[in-house]
């Protein structure tokens, strides 16, 4: 049995974030980049997998060279092997629909039983690339799992909602993203993280895929970007409350443009 986990470099979310000088992307100079957290709780999953059955455990990632690192981490914490779609970072970075069809397209070769990934990545929040690769591939997913038992060719999973969770049961092969709460992602061991380094990571180019026409084209433009207001802004309103009221909706529609 194969299982093969999608994992994404992302920048750690302790890091201090510019605009940059475009306005319209992220400066990510000097930024330290890790796993997504959500992935690794999808790693430590299919680890546990392998641990009391023996499947093979294999990583898929794109971006650029550096990902390795991150699919190094993922190795020591137990995987097999590692696999690199090679998409240097710039001004033609991919959106999640063009992502998906990059990852489908290597996934449709490795021909594993099961696909698992984070719920979302912390960078983007897109939480649409597994649910996309699913749907190019036409196998059953379901998202946000906090459980995963296999039997045979079966694999029942609970997803949590509030106040309860559903519980799916589907056949193989199928993709599933997890939660936090599934399990307590492992610290790799020293003699671990020394076996990692000898572990195969395989490098595929983007431009070798067999993707369909129109695939990378990017289905949005992104005109501005800006980071959150960080100070707050405190005001008494006066008057009766009918003026208060009036004041408030003004301020909303012309200064915060909210309305």
């Amino acid at each position: 049995m194969r299982i093969v986990v999608l994992v994404k470099r992302v920048p750690d979310t302790a890091s201090v974030f510019k605009v940059a000088d475009d306005g319209k992307s992220v400066d990510l100079a000097g930024l330290k980049y890790v796993m997504s957290p959500y992935d690794e709780h999808a790693v430590e999953e299919a680890v546990k997998l392998k641990d009391a059955s023996g499947v093979d455990v294999v990583l898929l990632s794109l971006g650029p060279a550096e990902t390795k690192d991150v699919i190094r981490s993922g190795l020591a914490m137990g995987a097999d092997s590692g696999v690199l779609v090679v998409h240097p970072p710039g001004p033609n970075n991919l959106t999640p629909r063009s992502v998906a069809h990059a990852l489908a397209a290597v996934l449709r070769e490795l021909a594993p039983d099961l696909v698992l990934a984070g719920k979302q990545a912390v960078d983007d929040d897109a939480s649409q690339v597994p649910e996309r690769v699913a749907e190019l591939l036409g196998w059953p997913h379901v998202s946000t799992i906090t459980q995963l038992v296999l039997a045979g060719a079966t694999a029942t999973v609970q997803r949590e909602i509030e106040g309860g969770y559903y519980v799916y049961e589907t056949p193989l092969p199928a993709m599933f993203t997890t939660q936090k709460g599934i399990n307590v992602p492992r610290y790799p061991t020293l003699p671990n993280i020394m076996k990692a380094k000898k572990k195969e990571i395989r490098e595929v180019a983007l431009s070798s895929l067999d993707l369909p026409e129109g695939a990378l084209t990017p289905g949005m433009t992104i005109e501005s970007t800006s980071l959150p207001r960080q100070n707050r802004l405190g005001r008494v309103l006066e008057g009766d409350l009918d003026q208060q009221v009036h004041e408030l909706v003004r301020i909303l529609r012309e200064q915060e443009k909210v309305l």
